[in-house]
């Protein structure tokens, strides 16, 4: 590749990485270990023997994606242990009441039903978990007829909204 750089006509991807790597100076590029620069000895605190070997599987296992993680599960798990002893003698958290804001649109049949008697009548209706917005609206629908838009507040556990 020193030689003869390579045509962008015919080969643009070898071409852009050759005008990138053209941009190093020749001390950078020998230190690359694809260039023979760490087998050359660029590595100066290696020594030979077993360490060196020790050093491979080490990268190897951090490439491997798919490994073994037998020492880090017990590691975790043994810290997710310590962490529940510790909570346990801890006051508990507080329990949170999920509840769901639900909003009716009721309309009457004809315009001889009076919307105030029956936004009255329905909020007459108790149950446990169940909670009516103290105001409704009436709005008018047509021909002289009005709906009432009315809220209510419902602990998910204990009211269903279809039974209501």
């Amino acid at each position: 590749m020193k030689s003869a750089s390579p045509s962008a006509e015919t080969h643009p991807n070898v071409f852009a990485w050759f005008c990138l790597v053209w941009k190093f100076s020749e001390a950078v590029r020998n230190s690359w270990p694809a260039a023979g620069g760490a087998a050359k000895g660029g590595d100066k605190g290696k020594k030979g023997g077993k360490g060196g070997k020790k050093e491979a599987k080490k990268d190897d296992d951090m490439d491997d994606l798919f490994g073994s993680d037998d020492d880090d599960d017990a590691a975790a798990a043994a810290a997710a242990a310590a962490k529940a002893k510790a909570l346990a003698g801890k006051k508990p958290k507080k329990v949170v009441i999920a509840q769901s804001l639900v909003l009716f649109e009721v309309k009457p049949l004809d315009d001889t039903i009076d919307v105030d008697e029956m936004a009255k009548a329905i909020l007459a209706i108790k149950m446990d978990g169940l909670y009516w917005k103290t105001e409704y609206r009436k709005e008018p629908v047509a021909y002289g007829i009005f709906k009432i838009v009315i809220g209510v507040t419902v602990e998910d556990e204990k009211v269903s909204v279809d039974g209501l």
